[in-house]
């Protein structure tokens, strides 16, 4: 309890780093929950963590149905994540780095955030609960299945963002899954090294 404790507040305040202080100055989009709250804030100007909470209700409720385990496990994660995202707001503008910069850091931080969270089986968001359980089912890496997940995201986004922000929120994404695969296969290697 403490660990997935220590988790979901590091991997939530990784995440909170990634999205306010590299993906949102220059209107990058991640996939998933996150994406589509990013895309909620540029339209409407919504607050990110609040949408990402709404959003990822319907799949908590199946969560609740399908395997209790995920959703108690996976609540806080969301909860906790979203509230920071929110008050991580200050950071955005603070760093001065290139869109370029912006979209690998960006990327690797909330990629590092929500792995580690997933190693101790909680998540940020629906996407990545749904990712989860797929990853369950079908036995893939879960990064992969995010990494899919956000590019349908990616490729919905254009029709909203334009192609400005295509190759650099590709290059979001490709460091999300690369970072998030990272953490994941960290955990498959720990938990195989403890079996043998």
């Amino acid at each position: 309890m403490v660990r997935r404790t220590v988790a979901i507040f590091f991997g939530s305040l990784l995440v909170g780093i990634g999205i306010n202080g590299f993906i949102v100055p220059f209107h990058l989009l991640d996939g998933g929950m996150i994406g589509i709250s990013l895309l909620v804030k540029y339209v409407w100007g919504y607050k990110i963590g609040l949408t990402l909470v709404i959003l990822s209700l319907p799949i908590y409720l199946m969560a609740w149905k399908l395997e209790r385990r995920y959703f108690i496990n996976s609540i806080h994660g969301l909860l906790v994540s979203s509230i920071i995202i929110d008050l991580l707001t200050p950071l955005r503008g603070m760093f001065t780095v290139s869109i370029m910069e912006s979209s690998v850091i960006g990327g690797l931080c909330i990629g590092t955030g929500i792995g580690w969270m997933l190693r101790y089986d909680t998540s940020t968001g629906g996407s990545d609960l749904l990712a989860l359980f797929v990853s369950r089912w079908f036995s893939i890496n879960v990064g992969m299945v995010i990494f899919l997940i956000d590019a349908a995201v990616i490729i919905a986004g254009l029709y909203v963002m334009g192609e400005g922000i295509l190759f650099y929120s590709l290059v979001t994404i490709l460091s999300v899954g690369f970072a998030t695969m990272t953490m994941t296969l960290i955990r498959s290697i720990n938990f195989f090294q403890s079996t043998s």
